[in-house]
């Protein structure tokens, strides 16, 4: 989450464009929905979706505990919007607050995932869906968030169970994606365009997450 400020995610709760289905496409005005624009629907045609169960998580081990809606689209990732990013952040707080506020439909943001101190793993939002993270719209469609409890300024808070937990998750979501482990796919939250917060900050060791992560990546499932 980085500074402690109301988050401004960048994604409109209230859609862009209307869409008629049953063989027609409604136009607003005069605006003529954009081929990419249709593309990106296509799933919201009855039983195109995927399945969903009440309480399932990506990660084996995770335990889901739910986002306020408010915090987050529904979509069908990756077949609206294609995931080729994760976005590393860190709470500025604890566990329990972290997940407090994302269950807050006034707080405005949440992530998919927490990782708590001692390595256990909260999924919050389902990877299917866009949670409001990175205070972009763009990043928020095409990524996965992961907080981690925690300050940026006391390097103590990133422990070594929380880096693994971390780097093991991390791992699967770019197996699944087919994400390559590199730092260009995988950011801080600092690095997101436009955004006005400093996680994972500078005690965040890149060099040792990066290497656990391409352990774990080729590690036996």
């Amino acid at each position: 989450m980085g500074q402690r400020k109301a988050p401004k995610d960048g994604d409109r709760k209230v859609g862009r464009r209307a869409l008629l289905i049953g063989g027609t496409a409604a136009a607003v005005g005069s605006a003529v929905l954009a081929r990419d624009e249709l593309a990106r629907l296509w799933w919201r045609v009855p039983g195109v979706e995927k399945p969903r169960k009440e309480g399932e998580v990506d990660f084996a081990g995770a335990r889901w505990v739910a986002a306020s809606d408010a915090n987050w689209r529904r979509a069908d990732r990756p077949d609206d919007y294609g995931i080729d990013m994760v976005v590393i952040h860190v709470t500025q707080g604890s566990f329990d607050s972290a997940v407090k506020v994302f269950q807050d439909p006034e707080h405005g943001a949440a992530a998919h995932y927490i990782v708590r101190k001692d390595g256990h793993i909260t999924q919050m939002i389902r990877e299917l869906d866009v949670a409001y993270h990175a205070g972009n719209r763009d990043y928020n469609e095409r990524s996965v968030g992961i907080e981690h409890e925690g300050f940026v300024d006391r390097p103590q808070d990133l422990t070594d169970k929380m880096y693994e937990a971390s780097a093991r998750l991390t791992a699967r979501i770019c197996a699944r994606y087919d994400i390559p482990v590199d730092r260009e796919h995988i950011i801080g939250h600092v690095e997101v365009p436009g955004t006005d917060h400093t996680d994972p900050g500078k005690h965040w060791d890149w060099d040792r997450y990066m290497k656990l992560v391409r352990a774990a990546r080729t590690a036996p499932a």
